[in-house]
Formats: C-alpha cells, sequence, structure tokens
C-alpha cells in the first residue's frame, strides 16, 4: 500500500550500532489507514466549470500479515463559488458523463456504493517496506529507534532500491545511469521516513524516530505548527522540490507529533509552470489500532 509517495513516479519513469525496539503487542485486531482523497478534476466539466472529486480508501492489516483493502468514491462537487454558480446554470446537473482518448468518463455527485476485498497475492505473513522489500511483523517491531541508526538503515534500503530501479529502467532506456536517482537520494530518505508514520504497524518509538529523522534530512523544511484540513494540530514539513524537465513535484505533510502519525499530505505537481489538475491535491490520514472489522467506507 503506498499513498502520497507515489507521486514521485509521475515524474521519472555505517557504523551506527541500531537499537531494537522491544516487540510491542498489537493495541488492536487490525492496523487501519484510512486516507480522504481531495482533487481538482482532470478538466471542466458542463459549461466550462470545475470540480473537486472526493474518494476514502482504507487499508486493514493484521500483525499475521493480512490485509483488506476498501475504497469509495464520495462525489463530485463545484470548487468555488463562480463554479457553482455556472453549474447552477447549467441546470444543477447530478452527474457528467464525456469521452476522452477512447475512454468514458463518468462523474457524480452522489457517493459510490463502494467494496471492501481481501487482498491476494502478497507473501503470507509479510509487510511490504520501501518499494521491493518484504519484512515480518517482528522485523517491523526490531526497527531501530535511534535516529540516526534508523536513518542509516533507511539509507542502505534505497541504495538497494536505487541499484535495482536503475537495472531495471535499462530494459527501457539503455542510456538510463543510477546518478539519475542518486541526486535525488536525500528526497528519496524523507519519503520513506513518511511511510514508516502511517504505512506499517511499527512502534510508537520507531515512528518517533522516523518522525526525527525526517526533520533533519537534508533539503527537508519545518513549516511550523499548523491545523490539517479536519483541524487537528500537528507539525507540517515540507519534502525537498523534485525536478525533472519541465515537471516539479511538491510536498508537504502535516504530522501529529503526539502519536507520531501522519495527518495530511499535499501534493503540487506542475508542467511547465501549470498546476496539473488530478495529480494534485490533498490528503487527510486516520492511523491506528482497531477491533473494529474491515467494512465499506461511510459516504458521508
Amino acid at each position: 500500500m503506498r499513498y502520497p509517495v507515489a507521486a514521485a513516479a509521475v515524474l521519472i519513469t555505517a557504523g551506527v550500532v541500531a537499537v531494537p525496539a522491544q516487540a510491542a503487542p498489537a493495541e488492536g485486531a487490525y492496523w487501519r489507514v484510512e486516507v480522504v482523497r481531495t482533487a481538482d478534476h482532470s478538466r471542466p466539466v458542463g459549461s466550462g466549470y470545475t470540480v473537486t472529486e472526493r474518494s476514502v480508501g482504507v487499508h486493514w492489516l493484521t500483525p499475521e500479515g493480512k490485509e483488506w483493502s476498501a475504497y469509495r468514491e464520495l462525489g463530485a462537487r463545484p470548487k468555488t463559488a463562480k463554479d457553482e454558480a455556472a453549474w447552477k446554470a447549467d441546470g444543477s446537473p447530478t452527474s457528467w458523463t464525456y469521452r476522452t482518448e477512447g475512454m468514458k468518463i463518468s462523474l457524480s455527485t452522489e457517493p459510490g456504493q463502494g467494496r471492501v476485498l481481501p487482498v491476494k497475492g502478497r507473501p503470507a505473513g509479510k509487510f511490504r517496506m520501501g518499494d521491493n522489500k518484504w519484512v515480518t511483523y517482528g522485523q517491523l517491531q526490531a526497527l531501530p529507534t535511534e535516529p540516526e541508526a534508523l536513518r542509516a538503515r533507511v539509507v542502505a534500503d534505497v541504495r538497494a532500491w536505487i541499484d535495482w530501479a536503475a537495472e531495471d529502467a535499462k530494459t527501457t532506456d539503455p542510456s538510463a545511469k543510477k546518478e539519475d536517482w542518486l541526486i535525488h537520494l536525500d528526497r528519496y530518505v524523507a519519503e520513506y521516513m513518511t511511510r514508516l508514520l502511517y504505512e506499517n504497524p511499527v512502534p510508537f518509538k520507531v515512528r518517533s524516530a522516523a518522525y526525527q529523522a525526517l526533520r533533519t534530512t537534508k533539503g527537508v523544511g519545518d513549516l511550523g505548527q499548523v491545523k490539517d484540513p479536519l483541524n487537528r494540530p500537528g507539525q507540517k514539513v515540507a519534502l525537498p522540490v523534485y525536478e525533472r524537465k519541465s515537471s516539479v513535484l511538491k510536498e508537504q505533510f502535516i504530522v501529529d507529533t503526539k502519536t507520531m502519525t501522519l495527518l495530511a499530505h499535499y501534493t503540487d505537481l506542475q508542467d511547465g509552470g501549470k498546476q496539473l489538475a488530478g495529480k494534485s491535491g490533498v490528503e487527510t490520514y486516520k492511523v491506528g489500532w482497531t477491533d473494529d472489522k474491515p467494512a465499506v467506507p461511510a459516504a458521508g
């Protein structure tokens, strides 16, 4: 499962002693991650107004490595007062349909039915770490709880991924060089740290170390105390800006420093100075242990 750091993929097709965390018992039946995404639709609709789409995705993980995934469209709405006026002038339609590149696109102001399904095909008893590595629940619990020890572990994992990615890229682009990835090493490390704040059921001390390591990663900016779109207080940080040719990716995160979990993620992806609708937006997170069984997300 991956939400916020996947945006970077749009732009590009030791000496430290680790201090292991004590095996933390599960605080519930499932580690639950809920993400509500809000973004402008990729093109104007109706007479030329912009609508904002909302959707919710939820994942449940058990300590045994079983996973369930749910998704639901929450409906589209005019973005601004001007857009709403144009929508009303159109007769306040509740749905829009058009074709683009041979595909039929349908939007509705009403929530979708939603779905929840078990995730199949993952290695038994394993949890994804980074982009190409799987570990056990026990290995998650044993991650370093000191920021620099955790950083050393993450840097090693990221470098291993870069070795793999660079070789894989050569199958379609013989001119690809490992240096194309290495110049963004600090950003990849920062991305990895943010994933430790929500993606897997790691102990609080590991999340705390990840947050401290994130803040001190080269290029990461501290934007101070703020409130997220749900009015929850947290600390805002900005990742190093990612630039490639005419594309520029800016990402900011809000972290709850009491629970050391992610609250929100802002993505601003531009090409040629123009923001790319549909690829830019905000996600709000609700993360933690629960005993509630997997179910279709609420429509509200």
